[in-house]
């Protein structure tokens, strides 16, 4: 397992936001130095550091520059892929899992849980979400939330001799009957920086989003309508969930965090995919190797770069199961969890989507 390239810089406090452009105007990045403290809201915007590992290593990307990029650092394992485990030969299933963990705050709840298939032959892959508050009753383990467990497993690594990671991928796998080929944790701390490099991220925002917190210098305000938005605003975007501005803007829940994570993961992808994010992917993977580690074998990852870089976003099939919440649990809908499991196993047995997203 790789380990992250460098320690996380603790977040800077107060407000820095005051005076900024309006979300529907064109917003220059925020420079690093700047990124602002953040509080408790912080946990919502874990989920988009996920969006970048899926874009960077499996949708899209220029085929001869990636190659040359991981040629020259380590984002993977430097060992040999079995011989017939080619991402170019076969399908290839990932567990994404998204953390907070920094050197002050440190947390090994898995806010993030994602599962991705990817398939070779049809060119297609299936993104399937899940709750982070999701209840799990699994044979062999213990009745808890989902993110609950990588952090379980951390805690008990020295007395097992199992790696957290690959305890979580059998437990995923057993859960979403389906074989995990690989793991990877991602920090979201690298997140606004890797927007800000692609000079923003095109959104349409649905409803006003407001909320404010002086404490941790939260200032949440963005208004309906087209937008382009900076790194800052663009995880605001994802992680509000409720207001206290006079007037209150309209309450957000985890199932539209998911539709708004899917509405950025198209747009990163486009724009990834054009001139201008080519020519800057130098920069947007050193944002995330230093926020990820992760058992892909190198060589690994660059059969991935060279078999997907033509992927169309099309062809991507986004299945977030949603459910009832009843504090503190989200009770999965057991037919949303099915038609993921059956997506996913149908990416792995060649089976293209029936219908484009």
């Amino acid at each position: 397992m790789s380990t992250n390239k460098g320690s996380l810089p603790p977040r800077s406090s107060g407000n820095q936001r005051s005076g900024r452009p309006q979300p529907n105007s064109t917003v220059r990045p925020v420079p690093k130095k700047n990124v602002k403290k953040r509080g408790a809201l912080a946990r919502m915007g874990r989920m988009l550091l996920v969006i970048l590992i899926i874009v960077i290593l499996a949708v899209l990307g220029y085929g001869g520059f990636l190659y040359w990029k991981f040629d020259q650092g380590s984002f993977g394992v430097d060992q040999p892929v079995k011989a017939g485990h080619s991402a170019s030969e076969k399908p290839i299933t990932m567990l994404l899992l998204g953390t907070d963990n920094r050197p002050k705050h440190p947390s090994n709840l898995t806010d993030v849980i994602m599962v991705v298939s990817l398939n070779p032959k049809t060119q297609s892959a299936t993104v399937v979400s899940l709750p982070r508050d999701t209840y799990v009753e699994l044979s062999g383990y213990k009745k808890t939330k989902i993110n609950e467990f990588y952090a379980r497993f951390k805690s008990k690594e020295k007395t097992s001799g199992i790696l957290a990671e690959d305890e979580m991928k059998t437990m995923m796998g057993k859960y979403l009957d389906v074989d995990v080929d690989y793991v990877t944790v991602l920090d979201f701390q690298g997140f606004r920086d890797v927007v800000d490099e692609l000079d923003g991220v095109d959104v349409n925002i649905s409803e006003n989003m407001c909320y404010t917190d002086s404490v941790d210098g939260t200032d949440i305000d963005l208004k309906k309508g087209p937008a382009k938005l900076n790194g800052d605003d663009a995880l605001d975007y994802v992680r509000y969930r409720k207001s206290n501005c006079s007037p209150k803007t309209k309450a957000s829940d985890d199932f539209d965090r998911n539709k708004r994570q899917n509405e950025v993961l198209h747009s990163l992808v486009g724009q990834m995919q054009s001139l201008g994010g080519v020519l800057k992917i130098g920069k947007v993977l050193d944002a995330v190797d230093d926020n990820m580690k992760t058992d892909i074998e190198n060589e690994q990852i660059k059969n991935m770069i060279t078999t997907y870089w033509k992927i169309s976003k099309e062809n991507i099939e986004f299945k977030p199961v949603t459910g009832t919440w009843r504090s503190p649990y989200v009770y999965i809908n057991d037919e949303e969890l099915d038609a993921a499991k059956k997506s996913l196993q149908d990416r792995i047995a060649g089976i293209a989507p029936t219908s484009q997203n």
